[in-house]
This record gives C-alpha cells, sequence and structure tokens, in this order.
C-alpha cells in the first residue's frame, strides 16, 4: 500500500511539474485542477466552449485529493474542481488554506458495491467492509451504511469516524482504504463503499451498486479558487459556462444518471 501511495504522490507531484515549468510570466491562461474521470471529462467540456468565448483554459489533471488545494492555495492553478464542500472545509480548516468555493458543479453519489454479495441483506457476520479512508468520505460511507440500518452511530455527530458506532449487529469488519484502491478492494472484501468518480475510472457499472446516495445527497462538488479571487470577471466567466445548457445536457447524456449536475 505504501508503494502504490509513493508511486501516486510522484505522479502527482510530476503533473504540477510539468505544467509549472511551462507556465510563463506572461501567460494568461487560466489552469483548473481536476481528479481524473468524470471532473476532467466535464472540465475538458468546459474548455471547448471557454476557449472560443476568450477565456483559455489549461486542465491540470491529478491523481491525489489533497496536491490540487495545495497548487491552488500556493497560486499554481487559478481553480480547482474535484471536491465537495466538506472535504474543503476540513482541509481549509487542518491545512490553513485561503481557498474558497464559488459555486457548485456535480454530485458524485457514494455507493456500496459488491463482487460476492447481491443485497446488503446478504452481508453476513465477520464480513469485511472497505470505506474511503479520508475523515470526510470515510464519515460520509458510514452515515450511508447508518441510512441502510447496517450499523448505527452515535446520535448527532455530522463526520463521524469508526469510534462512533454504537452498534454493529453483524460485527462487520470495517476497514479504511485509500480511495483509488477501493475497485480493487472488491476482490477481497465483501463489500466496498466507493465514490463514483473511481467507480467509473474502474469501469464498474455505477449503477449495480447495492445502495447508494440519492440526488439529495448534501456533498455537492464545488468550483474552488483563491480567496483573493472572489470579484474575478474570469472566475464568473468559468462558473457561467459551467453552469450553461450546454454542460448540463453534456453531463445527462454522458454519464446517463451516475453523474449528477447540483445546480
Amino acid at each position: 500500500m505504501k508503494k502504490r501511495l509513493l508511486i501516486y504522490a510522484i505522479i502527482a507531484f510530476m503533473t504540477v511539474f510539468v505544467y509549472y515549468k511551462n507556465k510563463s510570466a506572461k501567460d494568461v491562461s487560466f489552469y483548473v485542477g481536476v481528479t481524473a474521470g468524470p471532473h476532467a471529462e466535464i472540465m475538458a467540456k468546459v474548455k471547448e466552449i471557454a476557449d472560443k468565448e476568450g477565456l483559455p483554459l489549461t486542465v491540470v489533471e491529478f491523481n491525489d485529493f489533497i496536491l490540487p488545494n495545495q497548487a491552488l492555495d500556493q497560486g499554481e492553478l487559478t481553480a480547482n474542481s474535484y471536491q465537495h464542500q466538506t472535504f474543503l472545509d476540513e482541509q481549509v480548516k487542518n491545512r490553513g488554506l485561503k481557498i474558497v468555493s464559488v459555486g457548485k458543479t456535480i454530485i458524485l453519489p457514494l455507493g456500496a458495491y459488491s463482487k460476492k454479495i447481491k443485497s446488503s441483506d446478504e452481508l453476513a457476520k465477520g464480513d469485511l467492509v472497505a470505506i474511503p479512508n479520508d475523515p470526510t468520505n470515510g464519515g460520509r460511507a458510514l452515515l450511508l451504511m447508518d441510512r441502510q440500518h447496517i450499523i448505527e452511530l452515535k446520535k448527532g455527530v455530522t463526520n463521524p469516524s469508526l469510534m462512533d458506532i454504537t452498534s454493529n449487529p453483524k460485527k462487520l469488519k470495517i476497514i479504511e482504504v485509500e480511495a483509488p484502491q477501493l475497485p480493487r478492494t472488491l476482490d477481497d472484501a465483501v463489500m466496498c463503499i466507493i465514490n463514483t468518480d473511481w467507480v467509473l475510472l474502474a469501469g464498474i457499472d455505477p449503477h449495480s451498486a447495492l445502495f447508494k446516495e440519492d440526488s439529495n445527497s448534501p456533498y455537492a462538488n464545488v468550483l474552488v479558487i483563491r480567496e483573493a479571487d472572489k470579484e474575478s470577471p474570469r472566475v464568473q466567466k468559468l462558473l457561467s459556462i459551467y453552469h450553461s445548457d450546454a454542460i448540463k445536457e453534456f453531463i445527462n447524456k454522458t454519464f446517463k444518471g451516475a453523474v449528477v449536475p447540483a445546480w
């Protein structure tokens, strides 16, 4: 696992290095960080429109959840589009970042997947269940399991951890795994709770989920910028293009309900 994490870090670092090396002081391009999968596909479509409308975009793809915020905070990106508000709030609080969201983008419903069972009712005593290991998506997974009455959590906890489980009737072994590795963990675990972006990248049908969040999920993804750029006309233009009917149509046609516009 540590070796895999090192590989992801190296890939993400090299991505940042390459675009930064080619960025000149006179560069007027708008650098937008995204993660691989739906965010990258949608932003590529946004770029097509933005380029024609005089807002040249450079889309920088990451395979990491931390580096895009750090690159934005340090001024190497103009914006990023890959995270929900809860994750952003946690990053700002813990890392002292001066970045803010300016609008919603899409909802990527978190879902439970399995190669071994067809329904969560088939979970047996002691079965292995894997969830994301970052605090926000891990908590999100636990809340989803609580709503399915698989476990029970302390009342009123909005971002729970494994320590907040008060009842686990089937004594499930719940482990935390790096989000990109969860699709591979399906070979070992009985059930994995996985973000839709990693589901799509792994070639898994998102409609095969045993259960998942609905369109009312509070985990809408957001477009994020530096605090200093809140009044930037270029930021407002980018958001306007993202919220256009053309992009909404592209999302609905491309992802067929697996990814939902959040505006």
